[in-house]
């Protein structure tokens, strides 16, 4: 890996892969829903997909087709923490790549017919999501834990922030938050760090985007967040055939130490079909289809959280497993078995998700935008390795009892029957 900051205080971070033909080129840009006030709503989502609409130099059909020609994908994401846009090639066309995704960054025009047309395009994808009740459970559970706060706020905005938000507003956001210092551009593949430096200095060099004053690269250090929705359950009623349940505890934020101990205690939970909640719900008990659990990190906050989708009448039962399981491994711990096992998933997975240039490329970028450094494959699985049985204990200790959260989605008007049974 290769990291070079530019005076404005943009990142620039490669990792060359010499065995493949393919490279991913990324820009990650530290701004995300948690940076919006209610009035802006979505705007750092809105934003995304208005960024693909036109620039000074290339209409939206040239954005796409540019890409498209040459047979490579080209897509953006929002989270809570940042915005990322990519472009995966052939590595002869990573010059192509890097010039597209540059001027999406620096010469946007964010026009108001443009912003009126999106503008549509985000309330039908807030409707598709509203539709889905397995993808608003997610939603539904962070609106519940963290409450009317930006991290509990969706990353989509409301009908109501969408439909009100201005052009000038949208642009005025872009203007004030795309900004080198905030920038991390991340690529990975067959290619060579000094051509990489030399081709993103060109196409970010344009409209005077690295011409602002020299700054010290930009990284999130938020305070603890509150959590106001601990104990609490939000309902969503819906005619489902499922009961959709998420219940989550407090977790660690993401620059804890124990967080390689919550990733180990997490599979071994429910990280898949050998977990305890999948073994006892699906397979002993045949209560549910999909069962597992993950961890949410992010700067000042974090969750632990455990998924199930169930018939209506047996979300009572469900809810009371997890718990059970949840205070036996607080009382005694996981087994020598378990814990190697998880380990081995954990260490696994990871290794496995990187075998193409785009999770590479993600790795890279999100670890110096978040963390304002990469660790190597080695030094990660060297601290999954390192976890001991009483680390995990002691996380599992102090997480597991905590009174949890509950998020549900179904033919339910009310929460208050689950409210003896989440602890």
């Amino acid at each position: 890996m290769a990291r070079t900051t530019l005076p404005s205080g943009l990142r620039i971070v490669t990792e060359e892969v010499s065995t493949v033909r393919s490279a991913t080129f990324g820009v990650w840009v530290n701004v995300g829903s948690r940076d919006e006030t209610p009035s802006v709503a979505g705007a750092s989502h809105f934003l995304e997909h208005l960024l693909f609409k036109g620039t000074t130099r290339r209409s939206a059909m040239q954005i796409s087709s540019a890409i498209e020609a040459v047979g490579g994908e080209m897509n953006a994401f929002t989270g809570k923490e940042y915005t990322c846009f990519y472009a995966r090639v052939i590595d002869t066309d990573l010059p192509l790549a890097v010039d597209v995704i540059s001027d999406l960054i620096t010469s946007s025009l964010v026009t108001a017919a443009d912003v009126d047309a999106e503008r549509n395009v985000v309330l039908e994808e807030i409707a598709m999501r509203d539709d889905d009740p397995s993808d608003l459970i997610h939603d539904l559970f962070l609106e519940t834990y963290y409450g009317d706060t930006p991290l509990g706020r969706a990353i989509l905005g409301t009908n109501e922030s969408i439909k009100s938000m201005s052009r000038n507003s949208v642009f005025n956001y872009y203007k004030k938050r795309y900004r080198p210092e905030d920038i991390v551009v991340a690529v990975a593949g067959n290619i060579k760090h000094k051509k990489v430096v030399a081709l993103v200095e060109e196409a970010l060099s344009r409209d005077n985007f690295l011409d602002a004053p020299a700054a010290n690269p930009n990284l999130r250090h938020a305070p603890a967040a509150k959590i106001p929705g601990i104990g609490r359950v939000g309902i969503i009623e819906r005619k489902t055939e499922q009961a959709h349940l998420l219940l989550g505890v407090e977790g660690v934020e993401r620059s804890d130490e124990r967080r390689f101990a919550l990733s180990i205690l997490a599979s071994a939970l429910g990280g898949g079909m050998s977990s305890r909640l999948f073994q006892e719900i699906r397979e002993k008990r045949g209560l549910a289809y999909s069962v597992y659990s993950y961890v949410q990190q992010f700067s000042g906050a974090g969750s632990l959280t455990f998924y199930a989708g169930c018939q209506p009448n047996k979300a009572e039962e469900v809810i009371k497993i997890i718990r059970d399981i949840s205070m036996d491994i607080a009382d005694n711990g996981l087994t020598q078995e378990e814990i190697t096992r998880a380990k081995g998933a954990v260490s696994g997975s990871l290794v496995l998700s990187q075998e193409d240039t785009g999770s590479r490329m993600s790795r890279i970028g999100k670890s110096e935008l978040v963390y304002g450094e990469v660790m190597s494959f080695d030094e990660i699985l060297a601290s999954i390795a390192r976890v001991t049985p009483e680390e995990i204990q002691a996380i599992a200790s102090a997480l597991l009892p905590k009174p949890s959260t509950l998020a549900v989605v179904g033919p339910f008007k009310s929460g208050a029957k689950f409210e003896k049974v989440i602890g």
